[in-house]
């Protein structure tokens, strides 16, 4: 599960035991959802 520090917006792939950004040291994390293509039908 990939996460985007909300400082520098880069993506981190794996957070080892606490929450904290490995590039700039923010402590705000969000998950980055998959991007799922739907389909929605317009009858």
């Amino acid at each position: 599960m990939s996460y985007v520090c909300m400082s520098c917006n880069r993506e981190i792939e794996q957070i080892e035991g606490f929450v904290r950004c490995p590039y700039c040291g923010g402590r705000r994390l969000i998950k980055k959802r998959p991007s799922i293509p739907r389909e929605v039908s317009t009858d």
